[in-house]
């Protein structure tokens, strides 16, 4: 009896045929939307760039061809010029003795009260953020008069102000700027701790947390973002004022450093090339600042865009 012996071969599957994924073709509108951003970019750095540009040329090469004309020479001599002629570095000073504390005080007040009106349950709460949001609309130029007598008439100590009064103090500039940014700030701080979930605050409570701790252990850390984008455009916005500083300061050397440009501006010729100078180096430290909390200023702005 002889056995039947067969020998399978291995069955050979065919690999499956690997999946080509198309990519998804650019939409013409969206190359639109791109050129159009880059034409509005350009559009805004434009002064900026042309600034630069006249910084670093002599003036005489400018007055003789023009500032859109090729350079010849270039130089840093107008920086340290426009800042050793205009005493720059007291002016900045100066101007952080205005700006710092007039955003931390901001931010601290507007906090308290846009947790006020948009976390519990304030009666009346609307009307109040009504109440402040309106204060934005009231004309800068309205009260000028009356706050320059009022300041003349509130007496301070002689270690608060050296003219034993609110005027030609930093106290006033300080004070006029947080009653001027105070309602924006509590308008943007209410909405967004709106979009905060109520249950983190609900379960706070259950645990026993009183109003302090849902403020400052629970809610304020949530609005970092909003506050960063907060505090780079309050410091901004104060940085650059000069209206407040010319109206309740008369000692020149109290001014901001917005005022030290009128320096660098003579009694019969100006030198333009030297003054763009000396308004690159004004701007940098608000481009620093921004550069800085960009990352938490862009996502202040974007969240609560999207939902999910």
């Amino acid at each position: 009896m002889t056995a039947d012996i067969r020998t399978t071969a291995p069955v050979r599957r065919p690999s499956p045929a690997p999946v080509v994924t198309a990519k998804p073709r650019p939409r013409r509108g969206r190359w639109g939307v791109h050129i159009f951003l880059t034409a509005v970019s350009l559009a805004f750095l434009a002064p900026l760039l042309l600034a630069v540009y006249a910084s670093l040329r002599p003036y005489q090469e400018t007055a003789q061809n023009g500032y859109f004309s090729w350079p010849r020479h270039l130089s840093f001599e107008y920086y340290r010029r426009a800042y050793t002629e205009s005493g720059m570095g007291k002016y900045f000073t100066n101007t952080l003795i205005i700006a710092v504390p007039a955003v931390i005080v901001t931010l601290f007040l507007a906090s308290f009260v846009a947790f006020a009106v948009s976390r519990l349950k304030l009666r009346g709460g609307i009307v109040l953020l009504m109440f402040f949001t309106a204060g934005n609309l009231l004309p800068q130029q309205v009260i000028v008069t009356p706050l320059y007598v009022l300041f003349n008439r509130i007496p301070l100590p002689w270690w608060m102000s050296d003219s034993l009064t609110m005027y030609d103090s930093y106290w006033a500039v300080i004070i006029v700027n947080i009653g001027f940014q105070l309602g924006f700030c509590v308008f943007v701080l209410a909405n967004f701790m709106r979009t905060l979930p109520q249950e983190i605050l609900e379960a706070a409570i259950v645990d026993g947390a009183g109003v302090w701790t849902q403020f400052w252990r629970i809610t304020l850390p949530l609005c970092r973002p909003a506050l960063a984008a907060l505090a780079t455009l309050e410091f901004t916005w104060v940085y650059n004022d000069f209206l407040w500083a010319l109206i309740f300061i008369s000692n020149p050397d109290k001014l901001p450093i917005t005022s030290s440009l009128n320096n660098l501006r003579g009694q019969f010729f100006t030198d333009y090339n030297l003054l763009a100078a000396g308004s690159v180096l004004v701007a940098l430290p608000t481009i620093l600042v921004f550069l800085l909390l960009q990352r938490h200023f862009i996502a202040g702005l974007t969240l609560g865009s999207t939902k999910g």
